[in-house]
């Protein structure tokens, strides 16, 4: 039986030299092979691609490869030396490579130690590989995951708020029906008393010592009124025609209607009209009743001396109506009750309402497709803006 002939071990030897080292030089990796003091022996040519130094630096270089490697990560390859030195094993630890034009790269380092065949410890090898490309997508990966649970966190407390919304509408709408109920039955017992009260104060001559007592009664039934007309219009509103007005002759109407009342608190109106009559198609009554609540809350809210301004802003979408006063203004944390039903900042103020105004202004002007605009800070007073949509 013929054997396979056997290598001489010189042969063996010059071919374990020349091949290997070939592989070693062509590895895309950074290879390098250290003696068991960790001294460098041999580093291959892809050092150059990866940190921008050469073998021959590498091999001269104090403490390699710890110069090349980002000051953050020195101590882990350090310690990575001495388990290598120890002849432990390791695998894709990673660090940072600070390449010689400044650059950074990202590296895993392997390692593992070499004997002979006598089982002399040589050293180790560590290869090196670059995942640069990589990191760059890990972080991509990361940076959009965090903007995903951003936008989930958002989402989630959009939707809660959203949930608090329709809680509070379905209240408000079981209020409502009860509001507008009610307001409906007391307005028909609230006729017949202010007819018999026309007949009993019609037949008492004025110089009776209790007329004056007739005049409250009159004017509190006329209270009475008010507010159930206004929790009725809150939550029943009736659809009036639009027609085409000019909102600058409106507005100069509602504040003829009002200046008795600011003659009383004190304060004086200013109208800054727009550049140009300014007009638009509306229900002139629901525009007036909007604005004459707006303007009457900026003179109660207004000290005494003080000016309320109203200014006619014109855009080509919308026409907006800013009431300005130098009150107290609204806290923050009052600022999103003030269009409640029955909500009122005005206490210690006697015969001001029932906080209808504002819930009556919001709802007449979002049925024309419209809003209302609030900014206040307290000290410095409130500016109230009507945004009456043009289309």
């Amino acid at each position: 039986m013929k054997t396979k002939p056997e290598i001489k071990s010189e042969a063996r030897g010059e071919i374990s030299n020349d091949y290997f080292r070939a592989i070693a030089n062509y590895t895309y990796d950074w290879e390098s092979w250290l003696s068991p003091s960790g001294r460098l022996l041999w580093v291959n040519a892809a050092v150059h691609r990866m940190t921008g130094y050469w073998p021959d630096e590498c091999l001269a270089m104090k403490d390699y490869p710890l110069p090349m490697i980002a000051p953050e990560d020195r101590a882990r390859i350090s310690a990575m030396m001495h388990q290598a030195k120890a002849g432990q094993f390791g695998n894709d630890v990673e660090f940072r490579a600070i390449h010689r034009d400044g650059s950074v790269r990202w590296m895993a380092v392997s390692w593992q130690p070499m004997y002979d065949e006598a089982g002399k410890h040589l050293g180790f090898r560590a290869s090196a590989r670059d995942f640069t490309e990589r990191q760059k997508l890990r972080d991509q990966l990361r940076l959009h995951a965090e903007h995903l649970e951003q936008l989930v966190q958002e989402r989630t407390a959009r939707i809660a708020q959203l949930e608090l919304h329709r809680r509070k509408m379905e209240k408000l709408a079981a209020l409502g029906q009860l509001a507008a109920g009610v307001a409906h039955e007391v307005n028909n017992p609230l006729a017949g008393i202010r007819n018999a009260f026309a007949l009993i104060k019609g037949d008492m001559s004025p110089e009776h010592e209790h007329y004056e007592l007739l005049e409250l009664i009159d004017r509190e039934i006329e209270r009475i009124s008010s507010i159930t007309h206004q929790m009725y219009q809150l939550y029943r509103p009736s659809a009036q025609h639009k027609s085409l007005l000019t909102i600058e002759h409106t507005i100069a109407d509602v504040v003829s209607l009002l200046e008795p009342v600011a003659k009383q608190f004190e304060v004086q109106l200013e109208f800054h009209p727009a550049k140009r009559p300014t007009e638009i198609t509306l229900p002139e009554g629901e525009v007036k009743q909007i604005l004459l609540n707006l303007i009457r809350n900026a003179i109660q809210a207004s000290p005494t001396g003080e000016t309320v301004t109203i200014a006619v802003e014109s855009t080509q979408l919308a026409v907006r109506v800013e009431v300005s006063d130098r009150g107290e203004g609204i806290a923050p944390e009052t600022l999103s009750q003030i269009f409640d039903p029955f909500f009122s900042t005005k206490t210690g103020q006697p015969r001001q309402g029932m906080g209808l105004g504002l819930s009556v202004s919001r709802s007449l002007i979002e049925a024309m497709g419209g809003s209302i605009e609030v900014d206040s800070e307290v000290g410095r007073g409130s500016k109230f803006i009507a945004v009456f949509r043009k289309d």
